[in-house]
């Protein structure tokens, strides 16, 4: 856990969180379509927002060299932008897929960057929100695989592979991801081997929250743990454009749509795994 957030104000509006956008994925065609529509989201949400967080996977490879950052995603980087000169806070956390971000989105956009999950309070709502890889039991191979990601002699080595180079590797070995062969009914309810409902269920127990709230799985879900708190997975932006609202007092997840206009919809219970 990379610490709290003691009290974020919501002065009547609220807090918006989403996750697996994986823009660059699986195409350069597909990621703009898909770029355009999360912006007509944000828009969507800019009014009510008092605080957006990016849960993870934003983008379907991302690596800060000393001097270069991975180009392209202009309309998006430029809409954040936006969102923060209007004061909106944007909290960004990284993911498998983005692991490799540091100080660019800090000092760029003034938009802070977590590399594990945060506690926050909110109105006397605990608060659990973080990517999720990594977590609960089983997927042995992946977190062999982070454990050299994120070493720090790994990191430096590979800066010092061209850009042009080391950026195309990270994307010939991305297209192998889920999110490239999956379709909006792929991913399937796990029931009790559900890894991150088994991670909240046991961290439950020695330290309870109202809600736990992760990305990853590509599957939205809303699931009981414990006697009061919740499991929401946010789903994924590839196949479903789901979301997270919390007006302070009830969590909602939501399925956004631009046609025939702009719209954020109850997202079927029947889909939860439920």
């Amino acid at each position: 856990m990379q610490g709290s957030i003691a009290d974020l104000p919501l002065h009547g509006k609220k807090l918006f969180f989403a996750s697996d956008f994986h823009l660059g994925a699986p195409s350069f065609e597909a990621s703009k379509i898909r770029e355009q529509r999360i912006i007509q989201w944000l828009d969507y949400i800019a009014e009510e927002a008092a605080a957006i967080f990016l849960v993870g996977d934003i983008f379907d490879f991302w690596f800060e060299y000393r001097e270069v950052v991975p180009k392209g995603y202009l309309s998006f980087l430029s809409k954040l932008s936006q969102l923060r000169n209007r004061g909106i806070p944007i909290l960004f956390f990284t993911g498998n897929h983005d692991l490799w971000m540091k100080e660019y989105f800090t000092q760029e956009l003034g938009i802070p960057v977590y590399h594990s999950p945060l506690e926050i309070l909110i109105e006397g709502k605990k608060i659990l929100v973080g990517h999720g890889d990594g977590l609960g039991p089983g997927d042995k191979t992946y977190k062999l695989l982070k454990k050299v990601f994120t070493n720090s002699l790994a990191k430096w080595l590979f800066h010092w592979i061209h850009p042009d180079l080391g950026i195309g590797l990270a994307k010939a070995w991305s297209k192998n991801s889920r999110i490239n062969h999956s379709t909006k009914d792929e991913q399937r309810f796990l029931g009790a081997d559900e890894w991150l409902w088994s991670y909240c269920k046991s961290l439950e127990e020695s330290a309870p929250h109202d809600y736990y709230i992760f990305g990853h799985r590509h599957l939205p879900l809303q699931l009981p743990v414990g006697k009061q708190g919740t499991y929401y997975n946010l789903g994924e932006w590839v196949n479903q454009n789901t979301y997270l609202e919390f007006d302070g007092k009830e969590a909602r997840l939501l399925e956004f749509t631009n046609t025939p206009f702009p719209a954020g919809k109850d997202y079927s219970s029947s889909s939860q795994g439920k």
